[in-house]
């Protein structure tokens, strides 16, 4: 998790005059002053940005430089913070921009902040921005390291960071701003948290007790099936998926009461907690990060729980799927034919395609439900990620409506995705000669075969699959995530909901 999460306030006046270990002051590229700077340069009687620029500063993105005050003003140390080209300065930019400001804040116990408002977007998201990028970029998981290690930045300090507001802010709305922020950002981390534990500690079970913990503190419904009420409800693709593992599957059933008059939204998530591959097995080499195969799951659990925190008006439900596949003695061969939920059979010709196996299921069982809409995310397969890449998201449905309002929250949240065709022609690849649908298609277009075997489960309901198989997991540190699990899209997904519930 982030450590220690500092306490958010909101302060007015000048913050030449913000007493404060560290004055954080946004520049854009030039250097061009942002606010705050002139006058905090008035006060210490210096240019501060003629200062920066002859040394070498010149605003780009997450670029920061250090000034001690040497007693001339309230603050200890001012650092500016670069957010790129003014005409650029989104939300996104201002995210990402504290994402790389964190370790520095955290060496401070208090810090002070102005943050740009009157460029791109409302001044409200730009200060959420803030307060996500901050927190987010502070994250390490660090709970299996027995001591730390020289060349990671130590835990933050902080006790306080303070955002001050001009005049024109309306303080209850800033206070909100920074409320919102604080619950995505632990929202987004406990994912985290969930992705980046281990398997060996990380089985199903694990994630349902998690799930209930989860549930007790912030007010939600939750129930869990477990492998003996699965067997009994017809839930044969988890139970087949789990079959090789001495882990048992579960399901986490989730509830939020939102008030909504209309029907609930539906969420589910892929929860392979290890994905080997099962007897069509995995080389070592794709399975040394098999443990993130679960950030679907955690995706919605972290979804739901933020929503509970932020209580839009709107009902949703929730059905998680979670189960290992390993190459155990009892393990589904390929060849064998699974039962869904609902009566629907597949045939396996492919251990390693288990994901939608277990979505299938879940899909069934919230379309009983007869919801507005289901929306699914899942590392469901290379073929997304080769099309993709490492930062985009896929995403395809059975309604072009739905596709595009997650693609707007994706973007609003800095969370990009890019639309696959759904593409019908391709449902003969899927077609089994012993079963109603067989679990892979052939070698190309394999992302959107998977998502038309996921289709076959939804009914009528408008459905929307997301393939995080990209954004999920990151070998290589971002701007507010280490190397590791990275959250993506809990941002969406709960922008998502609650733009649903102002519809409702």
């Amino acid at each position: 998790m982030v450590g220690s999460v500092p306490r958010f306030d909101v302060a007015t006046g000048s913050p030449a005059k913000q007493r404060a270990d560290l004055l954080l002051l946004p520049a854009f590229q030039g250097p061009e002053a942002g606010p705050g700077v002139r006058e905090v340069g008035r006060a210490l009687d210096v240019e501060i940005t003629a200062l920066l620029e002859e040394n070498g500063f010149r605003g780009s993105l997450g670029e920061i430089s250090t000034l001690p005050t040497l007693g001339r003003g309230e603050a200890r140390t001012v650092a500016v913070l670069g957010l790129g080209p003014k005409d650029e300065a989104t939300s996104e930019r201002i995210r990402r921009a504290a994402g790389r400001a964190a370790a520095t804040a955290g060496r401070y116990k208090t810090v002070a902040a102005t943050v740009p408002a009157g460029g791109k977007g409302p001044w409200r998201e730009a200060v959420q921005a803030f307060v996500e990028g901050i927190l987010l970029g502070a994250y390490r998981f660090d709970r299996y390291k027995v001591r730390p290690v020289e060349d990671e930045a130590p835990p933050p300090r902080w006790d306080r960071i303070t955002v001050l507001a001009p005049p024109r802010w309306d303080a209850k709305g800033a206070r909100e701003a920074l409320r919102r922020g604080e619950i995505v950002a632990e929202a987004v981390s406990w994912a985290r948290d969930l992705v980046n534990t281990p398997a060996l500690d990380a089985t199903p079970d694990f994630l349902a007790k998690e799930a209930r913990r989860m549930s007790r503190a912030v007010g939600l419904e939750c129930n869990v099936l477990t492998k003996a009420d699965l067997e009994k409800g017809g839930f044969g693709g988890i139970i087949g998926v789990g079959r090789g593992s001495e882990n048992p599957p579960r399901l986490i059933e989730l509830r939020y009461e939102g008030g909504g008059r209309g029907k609930p939204v539906a969420l589910t998530g892929k929860g392979v907690t290890f994905d080997s591959g099962g007897l069509s097995i995995k080389d070592a080499k794709q399975m040394e990060w098999m443990k993130s195969d679960m950030a679907g799951a955690a995706t919605m659990l972290a979804a739901m729980r933020a929503i509970a925190r932020l209580k839009p008006k709107v009902n949703v439900i929730a059905a998680i799927p979670s189960a290992e596949n390993l190459p155990g003695g009892a393990a589904i061969r390929p060849g064998d034919v699974l039962r869904h939920r609902g009566g629907k059979t597949s045939e396996v010709l492919n251990t390693d395609a288990e994901g939608r196996l277990i979505l299938a299921d879940a899909l069934a069982y919230l379309a009983e439900r007869d919801p507005a809409v289901i929306v699914d995310a899942a590392t469901l397969t290379g073929a997304a990620m080769i099309a993709l890449g490492q930062e985009l998201w896929a995403v395809m449905g059975s309604d072009r409506a739905l596709v595009r309002e997650l693609l707007d929250a994706g973007r609003d949240a800095g969370e990009p995705g890019w639309e696959l065709p759904l593409w019908t022609s391709y449902r003969k690849q899927i077609k089994s000669n012993v079963a109603d649908v067989k679990n892979i298609g052939d070698r190309y277009g394999g992302a959107i075969t998977a998502g038309l075997f996921l289709k076959e489960f939804v009914g009528d309901v408008p459905w929307a699959h997301l393939d995080i198989a990209g954004t999920a997991f990151a070998e290589k540190g971002g701007d507010y995530w280490p190397a590791g699990a990275t959250g993506n899209p809990v941002r969406t997904v709960i922008r998502f909901v609650e733009r649903r519930a102002r519809r409702s």
